[in-house]
């Protein structure tokens, strides 16, 4: 029942506010959290801005990075006629009335016009092909914002008269500044571990940050307290608290491979599945992932690469929740896949002599034969090309004199790796024979 009366102070104080990212949102440049790449000390956005010389550009990025915060500022700093459509709503005659506007305003008062174009990707081709023109003609300096790639979603000549800024998600330590600014807008305070379970969860989306944290100091504040516990975000958030520290980082990402490699798919799948649900970085997961298809599988299952770099690009195109699915399919694949580390003791080994004594010179049949002169000073000279021979292949030497016979990349049995070890015998049976041949000759 308290609980109730509780969830029903917190919604009533919330109806009549505007949100707290709203009453956060930065009026200048030096208040804008993240970003530092374009808006810091000397970027080129912030020089852009700072001078009033905008260009159209393309903001792109996630979620709650600052997209619209950063047009919100251009509007206040700017000299020209600022105006702001969503593209959800927007249609073809309003793109029309603000062109004409713009040429009025152009004519009368030599004032430029910005139109900042939220959620550009939304726009449809008629829409992008009515606007075309007056940004091909500078008449409208276009700020489009999308969370899509733009390279697929937004009309090619649009794109290429703009310059594309990327937004990246906001950092840990960014986000807890944000919230930090939300506690003493909301005059309250908070336990550590309840804007570190925020931080987690946010993914990045100082929105989303602010928001949650707005609902948890409501929650509070209906109970009569004054400091935001982890119980109120839990409610804020409607999940339970997932421990995930440092050392928990490193110990599932442990796990999670070493599941992977040992084939067993349903573990794979569990640890993927607590690292999302604590927050981690899909990119963090995707990049292991990545790795773990040519440390562990590599040439027994030469697609299995393939497959972990198209999780990796999932996460960057499509994002989460959905990406989610992408890497549970690569989990299962890499995790039924034949296993091989040969061409991780392959490298290993090469290395070791790449960096033992000797010379490593080029034998001069391999030096570089295509400039004049080369061939003046023997470079090339011998040099047989294997596509001249009916089989494809020619016996001669490809490594310098002090490591050619080491051997490193030794194939196992496993899966595709067993044809690559039946091409490789046949290879060395081929050696083998010419160099009798040459004995007894």
């Amino acid at each position: 029942m308290n609980e109730d009366l509780f969830s029903h102070a917190a919604k009533e104080r919330l109806k009549n506010r505007a949100p707290l990212a709203d009453r956060l949102r930065p009026t200048r440049l030096d208040d804008v959290v993240g970003q530092e790449h374009l808006i810091g000390k000397d970027q080129p956005l912030r020089h852009l801005i700072e001078t009033d010389k905008l260009s159209s550009l393309i903001l792109w990025g996630p979620p709650g990075t600052g997209k619209t915060t950063i047009a919100r500022v251009i509007a206040r700093v700017t000299q020209q006629d600022f105006h702001e459509m969503s593209a959800v709503s927007a249609s073809v005659k309003d793109v029309r009335e603000l062109v004409a506007a713009a040429e009025t305003r152009l004519g009368q008062a030599e004032a430029g016009t910005i139109l900042f174009l939220d959620e550009v990707h939304r726009f449809n081709k008629s829409q992008q092909d009515a606007l075309l023109p007056s940004v091909e003609s500078g008449l409208i300096t276009l700020i489009g914002a999308t969370t899509e790639n733009p390279y697929f979603e937004v009309n090619a000549p649009l794109l290429s008269r703009s310059t594309l800024f990327r937004l990246e998600p906001i950092d840990r330590d960014s986000i807890l500044t944000l919230m930090a600014r939300g506690l003493e807008e909301e005059k309250v305070k908070a336990d550590s571990e309840a804007l570190e379970l925020l931080a987690d969860r946010s993914a990045g989306d100082g929105r989303q940050a602010l928001t949650s944290l707005e609902v948890a100091s409501a929650i509070a504040i209906g109970r009569g307290e004054a400091t935001v516990t982890l119980e109120d975000v839990e409610a804020s958030l409607g999940v339970k608290a997932i421990r995930y520290g440092r050392d928990d980082h490193y110990d599932i990402i442990s796990a999670f491979i070493k599941s992977i490699r040992g084939s067993d798919a349903d573990s794979g799948l569990y640890w993927l599945s607590r690292m999302i649900k604590a927050g981690e970085d899909p990119r963090f997961i995707a990049r292991r992932l990545v790795i773990l298809a040519s440390e562990d599988i590599g040439m027994a299952d030469p697609n299995s690469l393939l497959v972990a770099d198209a999780a990796a690009r999932a996460v960057e195109f499509v994002g989460l929740p959905e990406a989610q699915l992408n890497l549970a399919q690569a989990v299962v694949h890499l995790s039924t896949a034949p296993k091989s580390n040969r061409v991780t003791t392959a490298l290993t080994a090469a290395m070791q002599d790449a960096s033992s004594p000797g010379e490593g010179r080029v034998p001069p049949h391999l030096r570089d034969a295509h400039y004049s002169g080369a061939s003046g000073i023997g470079h090339g000279e011998g040099y047989e090309y294997p596509h001249n021979d009916p089989s494809g292949w020619v016996e001669q030497t490809y490594r310098p004199e002090e490591v050619e016979s080491n051997v490193y990349y030794e194939p196992s049995e496993h899966g595709f790796e067993k044809q690559v070890m039946e091409r490789m015998a046949k290879l060395k049976k081929n050696k083998e024979s010419n160099a009798t041949s040459e004995v007894d000759d």
